[in-house]
């Protein structure tokens, strides 16, 4: 056995469980013998100069600091809280920015933050403060937003070769969650580096069995036997491929972690090696006995909250409380399930997000129809086409972010071959927060790229409920598509006709301006064109749902080419998705002696979005009653 392997097998044995409180220095009501806090430092340098008998003061003072700020602003605060002593350990032994160190997912990054220069995350992921995410105009020490999950590796891979090539000595690190390996581009990068003799690049694997929830899959099962030390050593598959493997490590263990990050430098150091994979097991929530306690996600994400335990009061709201407000994901959950109930064909995927897109309520009354591939979106769409050509009805449920991870799948596997698959994206259009990689802005520029696909963006609830079994019904790849948030209320029509829902107007009359309000921003229509109406009373305003919005019906193309001007309302880039389609479709139809209508499209600038709350940024683009009234009236000058 080699003196790797012998350093494995013994820190397997040593590795304290995983349950236990104690060891991740926690600050939580029930804690005991807490070490003396110490302030975070505010260098890289101070860091590195303090005694190791200080770290475990050092991490107790970020998990209250994190409690603090995330209470107030909302955030990742589980994974955060999960890797506190690594952090501290990986900026103890490398030497950030010089060896780059890149996290997958940069959720996990806030501690990486507050020791490198942004200890307060000064206005977290609000308007012009700090991202949740690693944003390299924040700081030379952020090398990857990486808030979509498992490129990590590719990336540090990458840095690493180039620098190789240019005669630096330097390594990269990447920082990546075991629900990220579950990602196909993880492995593939795993593939290429286990083969790439000289590499020096690190690859830490954060294990906390989790992604949103349990992660899945066979690679799980393996983790689980090196975790246990079933397995013997060497028989692991990173060394498999080529890689040498350190761990299991205790993640919340400073000594442990101090040796095992000492011993991957020298081993990717050593020429005759490929890269290094340190294997550290973490707790998500470390530290906070609500967030540990908690089955669901471990407090992944949080908006704002009481630090301490909710009195009996907010557990049991006195009784003529507002209701809570219905979310669009709890509507779609309920229509998925009600779907399910009345046809045994219909199943549901999930990419390591059951519970975020809807699908709990499902899982616990028919597990067996739910199914979990991981942080695997383009997985999910092949597997789907598959369970369709068996005769199954699948339902994929998503992100709209995440759609754009599987485009080749969408349009060459489930829509070049015809089968019945329905994408469910969630978060769609602007998203707020979480800043440009989640705002789901092109999810209706890629659907109309699609042949033969149809597309619902309901504008309200009661509109979703009904979307869900229209696509279950309709034959090939369909959407449903809806935003984040509380459902606004249910927004009637003034009257049905072919093209569609009319909110307002009278389409039997000449139309001065045809609006055609594309999902969740119909409300925000109708107010606009009633402004329009106040303002110019002879106008004729028709706002009109067209209700299933691709593909754009013959009555639609005819009610809009007979308008003198057409507006187009969408949260995705204006110029592409479903007015840029409409306005194709009027032009093509044209000729001089019957012109199209004057078209304005309107949607997001074509451009990455920073965080800011989802209002506010509608109204920066323009989309809110106001911007939308303006651009009715400029039609009409």
């Amino acid at each position: 056995m080699s003196t790797t392997q012998e350093q494995s097998v013994a820190r397997a044995e040593k590795l304290a469980p995983v349950h236990s409180a104690s060891s991740a220095e926690a600050d939580t009501p029930v804690a005991r013998h807490q070490p003396s806090p110490v302030a975070i430092p505010e260098s890289l340098e101070q860091l590195r100069a303090l005694p190791r008998e200080e770290l475990a003061g050092l991490s107790r003072t970020i998990r209250k600091q994190l409690l603090e700020i995330t209470s107030r602003s909302g955030g990742h605060l589980g994974p955060n809280l999960g890797v506190v002593e690594l952090t501290i350990a990986l900026h103890r032994e490398f030497d950030s920015p010089r060896e780059p160190i890149v996290f997958d997912t940069g959720h996990q990054a806030y501690v990486h933050k507050m020791l490198t220069g942004r200890a307060e995350l000064a206005g977290l992921r609000t308007a012009g403060g700090v991202s949740g995410y690693p944003d390299r105009a924040e700081s030379a020490h952020d090398v990857v937003e990486n808030s979509h999950a498992s490129g990590s590796i590719a990336w540090a891979h990458g840095i690493d070769h180039a620098r190789r090539l240019a005669g630096q000595e330097s390594l990269a690190v990447a920082v990546t969650g075991d629900g990220a390996l579950t990602g196909g581009v993880a492995l593939e990068a795993l593939n290429e580096l286990g083969a790439d003799l000289g590499s020096r690049t690190v690859v830490v694997l954060n294990d906390n069995t989790r992604s949103y929830a349990p992660t899945v899959g066979g690679l799980a099962g393996h983790l689980r036997e090196l975790r246990e030390g079933t397995l013997p050593a060497g028989a692991d598959m990173f060394t498999a491929l080529g890689l040498t493997y350190l761990g299991p490590i205790d993640g919340h263990d400073h000594t442990a972690l101090a040796e095992a990050l000492s011993t991957s430098r020298q081993a990717a150091e050593d020429p005759a090696r490929a890269g290094v994979v340190v294997h550290v097991v973490t707790r998500k929530g470390a530290g906070y006995d609500r967030a540990e306690a908690d089955a669901v996600d471990h407090w992944h994400a949080t908006g704002p909250f009481e630090i301490e335990p909710p009195t009996e009061a907010e557990v049991f709201p006195p009784l003529d409380a507002p209701a809570p407000a219905t979310t669009w994901t709890a509507v779609l959950g309920q229509a998925v399930l009600e779907g399910a109930r009345e046809d045994p064909r219909v199943l549901a995927l999930s990419a390591a997000m059951v519970d975020p897109v809807g699908l709990t309520a499902m899982q616990r009354e028919m597990p067996e129809r739910v199914l979990d591939v991981g942080i695997a979106e383009q997985l999910a769409l092949d597997t789907a086409a598959g369970l369709s050509h068996g005769g199954a009805k699948p339902v994929v449920a998503l992100y709209s972010t995440f759609l754009n991870r599987a485009f080749d799948q969408l349009l060459l596997d489930v829509a070049l071959h015809d089968e019945d698959v329905t994408i469910t994206l969630d978060r769609a259009g602007v998203t707020g927060d979480d800043g440009p990689s989640h705002h789901g802005i092109w999810d209706l520029a890629v659907a109309a790229q699609v042949p033969g696909l149809s597309l619902w963006a309901p504008r309200d609830g009661r509109r979703l409920a009904e979307a869900v079994p229209a696509a279950l019904a309709a034959a090939g790849a369909s959407v449903v598509r809806f935003p984040k948030g509380a459902c606004p209320e249910p927004l009637p029509a003034a009257e049905t006709i072919d093209a569609g829902d009319v909110l307002a107007g009278d389409p039997q009359l000449p139309i001065d301006v045809l609006v055609v309000s594309i999902g969740a921003l119909a409300h925000r229509a109708v107010d606009a064109a009633s402004a329009v109406r106040e303002a110019e009373q002879a106008r004729n305003v028709v706002v009109l749902d067209p209700v299933q919005a691709l593909p754009l019906s013959e009555p639609l193309l005819e009610l809009a080419g007979s308008a003198r001007a057409v507006v187009t309302v969408e949260d995705g880039v204006a110029e592409r998705g479903i007015g840029a389609a409409l306005t194709v479709g009027l032009a093509q139809r044209a000729t001089v002696t019957s012109p199209a209508p004057v078209a304005r499209t309107l949607g997001v600038s074509q451009t990455f979005i920073p965080h800011a709350k989802r209002d506010a940024i509608l109204a920066a683009e323009g989309l809110d009653a106001p911007g939308i009234a303006d651009s009715i009236e400029a039609v009409l000058r």
